[in-house]
Parts: C-alpha cells; structure tokens; sequence
C-alpha cells in the first residue's frame, strides 16, 4: 500500500510510534499513555508523525482487562449438566505444595452460568435436539440477568455449531443486542474446558475491546487511515476481523515485540536469540531458535485461553514496578506499577513510592529525560522515594545502596523469566544471543547475561520502539482448524480423498481473508499442518502434512525427538490446521540520522552495584558502524538507554545494532 504506514504500540508507560513513508523514510515518536483513554494517546501519536493510511495496532485492552477483571459481567449458556466446566477445569493445581491454594474466581459467576436442554454426541450428530420450553428458560434468565456480554457453549458444537447458531438468532430475535461468543466461531475444537473457557475469555473482553477498537477505528477513519490490529498469533488482522474474535488479542503486544526481535537478529545474522522486552509496567520473555514459537496453552489471570499465541513468559518487573516490603520484611519489586500516572517518583506526577525507574535515576544511569526530553526527570524526587524505602528497611543504607538493591531483585524476577523459557524446557542459555528491547531491557541486559551465562546481548536500533516496528513487520495471518478424531493406520499416508478436502475448505476461506488485505499472490505463504497423537495421551504433536505425508511415521519421530521414546500404541489424527499469511516485507529500522561531533556527552558518575563510578555518557546517533566502547559507558538514545558495564564493550554492527560482549 502507498503512503505512510505507521506502527502503535500501547503499553502501560508509554505509547510508541514509527511511520514509515513510500520512499523509505521513517519518523519514530514516543509519548506517554493514557491509561483512562488509550486511544487517544494512539491518535495523538498518528496526528505527530503525520499522512497515516494504514496504522498497524499492537495494544494490552485485552490483556489488561484480563489481568485486572475489568470485562464483562458475562453469562455462560451451556449444555445443562456442564455448567461447573468452568470451575472444575482440569483440576491442575498451580501450586503443587500449598496447603491452602487460591484459585482465581471464574470470569463467570455460579448464578450466571445457564443450562440448556440439548446434546450432541461427538462426531455432531444429535443425541437430543434443542428443547425449546428450556431455551424459552434461558433467554429470559439472559435478559434479566442483562449482561454486558454471553458466551454459548454447548456440548461437541466443534463438530457441528447449528445449535449455538439457534440461540444467538434466538437472543437477538428477544431484543439482547450485546456480543455474543459462539465456540463454534471461537474455538471449533475438541476439549469441553478449553473450548469453554476461551469461548468466555472472548466474550469476557468483547465489551471493552470492541468499545476500544471502535473509537480508534473511527478516530483513524476519518484521518483517511485504515486500521489492522496484531494478533497474539504473530500476524495482523483488519480491525473489524480482530474485533469479531477479541480473544485473539490478547498477547497483541508481546507478540509484536518477538516478531520485531526475530526481524533484527535475522538482519544481524542471528537466529536462536532470546527476546527480553522491558517496558513500563512488565517484563516478556520468548526463545526464538530460527522461528517464532507458538502455544495453545496460555493462562492470562487464571483464564486459559487455547487459541494460537506466541510462546511468550510475562512476569510483572519493568521500569515502573513499585519497590516494597513484603510480609517478612523482605525486598520485592512488582508486580504492582506506578504506570503512567503517576508513574515513578523522578516523573514528577505525583507519585511517592520507589520504583526501578527511580533506582536508575539515583544510580546515575538515566539524566535528563526520556523520549528526547518528553518526559523530565526529577532526580531529587527519586532519590526521595527510594530514601523512603531505605528507611522502611533500616539499617541506615544510603540511597544509592537501596537503589542498587531494588535493581539487583528485579534482575532476579526476570533472570527466572529467562530460565524458565529456556534452562525449564531443556535449552542452554549459551547457545543464543538475548536481543533486549523496550525502554529499559538495555539498562539490565548486561546482569542478566552475566547470570545466565549468555555469550552475547544484541540492542538494536530504536530498540524502545521495537514492539511498534514488529507490528509493522507483522504478516497479515488467519489460523483455521478442523477437529477430526480418526486412527491413522501405519504406514497411511495422507488420504487426498478425504483430508484434502478439508484443507481446500479451509484454504479458500483463507485465501478470501487475504483477498480482502489486496496481498499478491507472491506473499502468500500456506502451511497446512496435522496434529496426532497416541491413544490415550491428553495431548498432541503438530507437524507437516503435505499430500503423501506418511502421518504415522511423521509422528513417530517426532515423539522420538521430543520426548525421547515411542509407544506401541494406536495414533489418532485429531485436528488439521491451516496457517495462512500474507507476507510483508520488513520495514526499514528506525536508525537515528548520524550526528556530528564528539560521542561523548559528558561524564558523571554511575553505579555499579552500589559503586558509583565515573563514566561517559555517549550519544548513539554519533557513533559509526565499526566504533567500539568499552565500558564503564552509558549509550543514551531517543527511546532507549543501554548500559554498557566495566568488563564489557559495545560495538556497532553493520545493521546499525549495537552488539555486546564481555572483553
């Protein structure tokens, strides 16, 4: 498309911008959100760069109205005698010894979730047809109940959703005019809790999503700009697609940040990295070894959603998480956060209690502002803060001490991030490179390699606008799946009769999604995939499944290579899955214009632990491909700051990354 395509992304600290025009030119802005009206922050960051027709939209709406129960109220039809799915779930328990566990409550109350008279059996066929006097039950319980939402989920609907699509028509045709989530449309796959509690996490978020969307969209529109919005999966919908499934946006922002990670470590030569983005309020992790790695068991706030999402670890430790004293006296840092208002204490708003932000400021590391002086910082108010809290702890540590202390914990919450993606699943931390980003991930790379032994740290250029720049590169991309349940003989290969059948069904409804986003037939990229297992096993492996596919010997090795044995068991086909994207090529990187002069700013004193030494201050834009610094050294920039540690040096790669590791 010509003109200017512009990238959002929405955190919870700031809202970043980058545009880029036809001819390649690019524009970044940074602003700080507004966390009571995201949408205007986004529309105020469009109108800055300026000429937008298309904006791209990675956003937290779901996800924090997932993490902070502000959804619905939301009620559950379902086939009468599953009503409590929901709540019993698999009966997993989180925390294995403790004594008295705390579940988080349903997204749906007891009293709202509904039982309706009706059953089909497994593969769709009716077992009892739709009871009508039940039905006649249900509506009016719905209409007096009168809920911002309701989510239908009835008994097999994977296999044929005629009966969800008979109380959506019959709750609309009784005067109910709010979303309604059908599992059938959501999720139309096998497994009653998963599909259940999905097809409710998509209702649940519906109101505030939809709303959201809604009011950008319109804004956008009538600036002559048309608006898609990224999906968790890694790909980007339209936003009238993304608003019809909500659900599906519910990591939007994490996954616009790996998707950003892959495209700069592949420029730089890199393909197994680690992906460590520190924003304002949180901290994600994701392992990329070549691709970027998808999951269908994601828990956001206790809800678990099965639908396809990057393999992303958030822990709640970023730059604006509060410093505090637990019940034992002890140091902790989040996952509470001051946000964008007040924000930290050195912001200047308000805001009295110590976060990490301010344990930078105190050690010296940050001077100024942000965002090119956007945001002033009030170095008296965060030394304050953080003495606050050293009086809290006593002892009588001065400030800069406590500052390095606060520091040091939040490295630790997100060195176990780092090991729970990587070390927990069998992966060596040496064997990648960790490509740190948003607008302190370079401020702690450094301590975080240092701990887990990582060779190498990547910082790419704008690495706080990152997660924007991935939304930009992100393909246009619709998931489709088939629920199936046959034994697959060994030996079989892939019937043409029967299966691909059902691949050219669900590939011209994916071709009619990429006609509609006008992508060329030479950027398009199919992949259709088949997941089995054995008989008896809970879950599946997913591969390949190109016509004459030998599905059983496929699923042999793989099992081998995962888990490292076979069984003398039965394989079923469970599912075939088709993965349609709409390629883009990767956008220019927003690499600041080469400045003239001395790179160093000025020095002044920056600690090390609680070591405070004298330290230059450099200006990326200055620094030419080849420079190197050895540390002690700050490298400030327009969105991010890296710290370069003694013992360590910084070098300016060809893709104008800078690229760090021990001397």
């Amino acid at each position: 498309m010509s003109g200017v395509r512009v990238g959002v992304d929405s955190g919870g600290t700031f809202t970043d911008v980058i545009a880029v025009g036809a001819a390649g030119g690019v524009t970044v802005l940074k602003l700080p959100s507004r966390p009571d009206a995201p949408e205007q922050a986004v529309l105020q960051g469009v109108s800055g760069v300026g000429g937008a027709t298309e904006v791209v939209h990675s956003t937290t709406v779901a996800t924090n109205a997932l993490l902070e129960r502000r959804g619905g109220p939301t009620v559950l039809v379902t086939t009468a005698g599953f009503e409590d799915v929901l709540v019993l779930g698999r009966q997993a328990r989180a925390e294995l010894y403790a004594l008295a566990p705390e579940q988080p409550a349903p997204l749906v109350a007891d009293g709202a979730r509904l039982g309706l008279v009706e059953r089909l059996g497994p593969g769709g066929v009716v077992w009892r047809e739709l009871d009508e006097a039940s039905l006649a039950k249900v509506l009016a319980a719905v209409l007096a109940a009168a809920p911002r939402s309701v989510a239908v989920v009835l008994l097999h609907a994977y296999a044929d959703g005629a009966h969800e699509r008979r109380v959506e028509a019959a709750l609309r045709a009784a005067g109910y005019a709010g979303p309604v989530s059908l599992s059938s449309r959501v999720l139309p796959e096998h497994r009653e809790y998963e599909r259940t509690s999905t097809t409710v996490v998509d209702a649940y978020v519906a109101p505030v999503v939809g709303a959201y969307v809604a009011r950008l969209d319109t804004g956008l529109r009538a600036t002559g700009a048309r608006l898609s919005v990224m999906l968790s999966s890694g790909g980007v919908a339209r936003a009238e697609d993304a608003a019809a499934v909500p659900a599906r946006t519910a990591l939007s922002g994490p996954a616009a940040g790996v998707v950003g990670a892959r495209v700069v470590a592949a420029r730089a030569g890199l393909g197994r990295i680690l992906t460590f983005d520190m924003g304002g309020t949180s901290t994600d992790v994701a392992l990329v070894d070549g691709e970027v790695a998808t999951t269908r068991d994601t828990v956001i706030g206790g809800a678990a959603i099965a639908l396809p999402m990057v393999d992303v670890h958030t822990v709640g430790a970023g730059g604006g998480s509060l410093a505090a004293l637990d019940g034992g006296g002890s140091l902790v840092v989040g996952p509470e956060s001051a946000g964008a208002a007040p924000g930290p204490a050195c912001y200047g708003r308000g805001g009295l209690r110590a976060t990490v932000t301010d344990a930078h400021v105190v050690l010296g590391r940050l001077a100024g502002g942000l965002a090119g002086g956007a945001v002033a910082l009030d170095e008296a108010a965060a030394r304050a803060a953080v003495a606050r809290l050293g009086e809290q702890l006593g002892g009588g540590a001065s400030p800069e001490r406590v500052a390095a202390a606060i520091v040091a914990v939040a490295d630790a919450v997100m060195a176990r991030a780092l090991r729970k993606i990587s070390v927990e699943r069998g992966r060596d931390p040496r064997d990648f490179t960790l490509v740190a980003f948003g607008g302190a991930g370079a401020l702690h790379a450094c301590a975080l390699a240092d701990e887990l032994l990582i060779p190498r740290v990547l910082v790419p250029a704008g690495p706080g606008l990152l997660c924007a720049y991935g939304a930009l590169a992100a393909p246009v991309q619709r998931d489709l799946a088939r629920s199936l349940m046959q034994l697959v003989a060994a030996g079989a290969v892939l019937d043409v009769d029967t299966l691909t059948t059902s691949f050219d069904e669900m590939e011209a409804e994916s071709s009619r999604a990429l006609d509609a986003e006008a992508v060329a037939p030479e950027l398009r990229q199919l992949t259709r995939l088949a997941e089995l297992r054995y008989q008896g096993q809970s879950h599946e492996l997913s591969g390949p499944a190109t016509p004459g596919t030998d599905l059983a010997a496929a699923f042999t090795a793989a099992h081998q290579a995962r888990f490292g044995f076979t069984l003398p068991r039965a394989i079923e086909l469970i599912a075939l899955r088709v993965i349609a994207r709409g390629l883009t090529p990767p956008p220019p990187l927003p690499i600041p214009a080469p400045e003239a002069g001395d790179p160093v700013l000025l020095r002044r004193p920056v600690g090390f632990g609680a070591t405070m030494v004298d330290t230059p201050v450099i200006a990326r834009a200055r620094l030419a491909v080849g420079a190197v610094v050895s540390g002690p050294a700050i490298i400030a920039e327009y969105s991010s700051t890296t710290l370069v540690p003694p013992g360590w040096r910084a070098t300016v790669a060809a893709s104008a990354a800078l690229v760090l590791q021990r001397c």
